[in-house]
């Protein structure tokens, strides 16, 4: 089973996240921000990184520059909010500089699971009766 690693400063996405990809089946680990994400891949390197774009300690990009450049065939996945400007304006750099896929918050299960298994290239998992 894919692992993913999951980087997010805010406790509730993260959490949130993490419960929808265990629920599918994932292996999922977490961190609250960018160089503890990072740390992480060092030690154990995941299959797909989700990370959020704005966060303390190696924002997103940070992390999607430094993972591509050491893991090159690591899966990202960027998480981005702040309205549709904003999301536009840090969406086309983060997919320049290396994100697999980007997903702009707030997002559905069904996206968050579409975004994982595009970039795994797998079949999406079945729905489940938990309606997540």
């Amino acid at each position: 089973m894919p692992r993913i690693l999951v980087i997010d400063d805010e406790p509730l996405v993260r959490s949130t996240v993490v419960m929808i990809l265990t629920r599918a089946g994932f292996s999922v680990e977490e961190a609250s921000d960018g160089a503890a994400g990072i740390a992480m891949c060092h030690k154990n390197l995941p299959d797909v990184v989700i990370t959020d774009i704005f966060m303390p300690n190696r924002d997103g990009i940070e992390v999607v520059m430094a993972l591509k450049r050491s893991y090159p065939r690591t899966k990202l996945i960027a998480m981005t909010g702040g309205g549709q400007t904003r999301m536009m304006e840090i969406a086309s750099p983060a997919k320049l500089l290396g994100a697999d896929h980007i997903l702009h918050k707030p997002f559905e299960r069904e996206s968050l699971l579409a975004a994982v298994t595009a970039v795994l290239g797998t079949p999406p998992p079945p729905r489940s009766q938990h309606g997540t």
